[in-house]
């Protein structure tokens, strides 16, 4: 009988690496497996604090724009400093050990466990605030965690990775509760993926399908191309200001960013005069063609023009643009494969449709987003109820984002009741797993508890129950 465990392959250099990295966390992990709430709430304030302090946070923004040549310092800076307390601020008091929630009608209660070693996937667009984020949410759940960063952001993720390390120190926790893979690579990433306990997938769509193939538990997200409607009998001065906003934000590097709005016929030329007086600069036929053609290699994106400013997207294309002028509009018609700028963008341009009633507004966002990013997200600037709700019952997003810059609201912020993160599930429209904004609730696993009802629950009569179907069914 040939020896079948002789004939395996013996594991690579990637696999026994990463291996020896998910012991060392794993061991971490199980000495805070039964801490009390006050001591991992501590530690998820030392490790913000260690990454988002004064003078650090500087350092970061600037590590992050050097290293990637993405976005710029602004955006690094508000992200690093800013979102990273929000999202503290947003999980701080939440019960996330012991008995975290109780339905007294059902008689459940419910305890929050760890699930273990997070696998957690950093994308090149947002390196440093994604590690703090997810390693926030990873240890609010009493998990340890492995950050692999996008090769392009790897000096920026330990830098980051090592100041959280020190940090968990300092409280007297194992730093491996915290792990960065300082040389990453695609096998790594793909071993991380196989050998964890639940990977947490931000990336690429390619680097998120893989995670749902891994064999291990993922929460990804899917492809970004929010569509916002603009409609009639608001402040478009107002309007063109937050869209302005969450255009040029990091330039664009988030996938929240409006990559495309809708905009009612009897507002549109005044919109649009608000919108250049923002910093937008209108194509021409032209150059539309230009940057259609410099935009897309192949059908992908030429990454030459991802989150770099408006100037430099013009000057890839072959034309010229004033000086002041941040952000490029496209007019556009139609939507699908042979319309790539209805798709995600990733860059400072901004697509424009003119829709004629709130109707082909949604037939417009449902038509974008079918051909990319259903189940991400859209918005509205409107004052009518009735148009608000249409869309949001009409479209196939799972995040509606009403009256608000787009790019800072989706996920999460002071002004709005989205739970605060980086990582925004798309649900079955988008291939997710989960709608859901991802935080701790989303790294645990819950036992339920279930006593006997103080009275029992008495089925009814088949006419109660079952209604007209007892007469009309034969």
């Amino acid at each position: 009988m040939p020896d079948t465990h002789a004939e395996r392959p013996a594991p690579s250099e990637a696999a026994l690496e990463i291996q020896g990295l998910i012991k060392r966390s794993r061991a971490a992990q199980q000495q805070i497996e039964n801490y009390t709430q006050e001591q991992v709430d501590a530690l998820i304030r030392a490790i913000v604090w260690a990454a988002a302090r004064p003078g650090f946070a500087e350092k970061v923004a600037e590590s992050a724009v050097k290293e990637t040549g993405l976005g710029n310092y602004e955006g690094k800076y508000n992200k690093i400093f800013r979102k990273t307390r929000a999202a503290l601020l947003d999980i701080i008091n939440d019960k996330s050990v012991g008995i975290i929630e109780e339905d007294k009608a059902r008689n459940i209660v419910k305890i929050a466990k760890p699930i273990g070693v997070i696998g957690a996937l950093s994308p090149s667009t947002n390196p440093e605030a994604t590690p703090v984020i997810k390693a926030m949410s990873a240890i609010k759940g009493r998990n340890s965690i492995i950050v692999t960063p996008h090769p392009r952001a790897k000096l920026t993720n330990k830098m980051v990775v090592d100041a959280m390390r020190a940090a968990l120190v300092t409280y007297g926790a194992p730093a491996d509760l915290i792990i960065g893979i300082e040389t990453p690579s695609i096998e790594k990433t793909s071993e991380l993926m196989k050998q964890c306990d639940r990977v947490l997938a931000t990336g690429g769509n390619p680097m998120v399908k893989a995670a749902y193939s891994s064999g291990t538990p993922a929460l990804g997200v899917g492809v970004g191309n929010a569509v916002i409607t603009v409609d009639e009998g608001v402040d478009l001065k107002d309007v063109a200001q937050k869209i302005r906003m969450s255009k040029t934000v990091d330039l664009a590097a988030s996938c929240s960013a409006d990559n495309s709005i809708v905009v009612m016929e009897k507002v549109y030329d005044e919109l649009l005069k608000n919108l250049e007086a923002e910093g937008g600069y209108i194509v021409s036929p032209e150059e539309k063609k230009k940057l259609q053609a410099a935009m897309w290699e192949d059908g992908h994106i030429n990454v030459a023009i991802v989150a770099q400013t408006a100037e430099k997207i013009a000057s890839v294309a072959g034309f010229s643009i004033p000086a002041g002028k941040t952000f490029l509009m496209v007019q556009e018609t139609g939507y699908g494969a042979d319309y790539p700028f209805s798709g995600e963008k990733l860059s400072v341009v901004l697509t424009v449709y003119k829709a004629k009633n709130i109707d082909q507004a949604i037939e417009i966002t449902n038509g974008a987003q079918a051909y990319q990013g259903q189940g991400h997200s859209c918005g509205i600037y409107s004052n009518n109820e009735e148009h608000i709700m249409k869309l949001a019952f009409a479209t196939k997003t799972s995040r509606v984002i009403v009256n608000q810059p787009q790019g800072l609201s989706n996920s999460g912020n002071l002004w709005n009741g989205m739970r605060q993160t980086l990582s925004l599930g798309c649900g079955s429209w988008g291939g997710n797993a989960t709608n859901n904004n991802i935080t701790w609730r989303d790294l645990i696993n819950e036992s339920w508890v279930a006593r006997p009802l103080a009275k029992n629950k008495e089925l009814p009569s088949d006419e109660q129950l079952f209604g007209d179907a007892v007469s009309r069914v034969k």
